[in-house]
């Protein structure tokens, strides 16, 4: 929940600060949502989409530093964690094309030498709805999307950013459908 994301954050900061280094990452998903105070919900890892500066407008691949690896390793230890708490395969979509409104969204907290930035609304609606196409009505991801309750323009330029995310013939019919899935929830 947010209340121990935010102990895990601490920590990590406080490892890279003790050890004389500053990290700025960028979190997604069910951890961006709870730490925002949109969902409450468990989640089992934070999802890692980029490197930042704070008030940059540009990001970076998510190759997490060594100090940064360290502190999670440290971390995970400390709370009995599986060592890839802190995860950065979301960051795939980095290469792919991130929402258009993520960089805008972004809310910035500090925690030690560990700066986090959560991805804003219309980010994770564009995020969840792919996941949710992607993975399947099923999902946590649909879940999340409900939760935010997402009105029809959100949902509008969540559906354009996610049609360019796959070139399957059948991609446009199955993310139309979980659109008027959205809808009618």
């Amino acid at each position: 929940d947010a209340e121990f994301l935010e102990r895990l954050l601490d920590a990590t900061g406080a490892h890279l600060y003790a050890s004389g280094a500053s990290v700025t990452i960028v979190v997604v998903g069910g951890a961006a949502l709870a730490l925002r105070g949109w969902v409450a919900r468990t989640t089992h890892d934070v999802d890692v989409i980029a490197l930042a500066k704070v008030g940059s407008p540009e990001l970076a691949e998510p190759h997490l530093p060594e100090a940064l690896l360290a502190a999670t390793r440290r971390v995970a230890r400390d709370f009995g964690l599986p060592p890839d708490w802190l995860n950065p395969t979301v960051g795939a979509q980095f290469c792919a094309g991130l929402p258009p409104a993520l960089v805008d969204e972004i809310e910035w907290r500090r925690f030690g030498g560990l700066t986090v930035g959560l991805a804003g609304r219309s980010a994770l609606i564009a995020l969840k709805l792919f996941a949710t196409v992607d993975r399947g009505p099923d999902s946590v991801h649909l879940q999340d999307l409900l939760k935010l309750a997402p009105n029809d323009e959100e949902l509008a330029h969540a559906k354009a950013w996610v049609l360019t995310q796959d070139i399957a013939p059948e991609w446009p019919e199955l993310v139309a459908e979980a659109v008027d899935h959205v809808r009618r929830a």
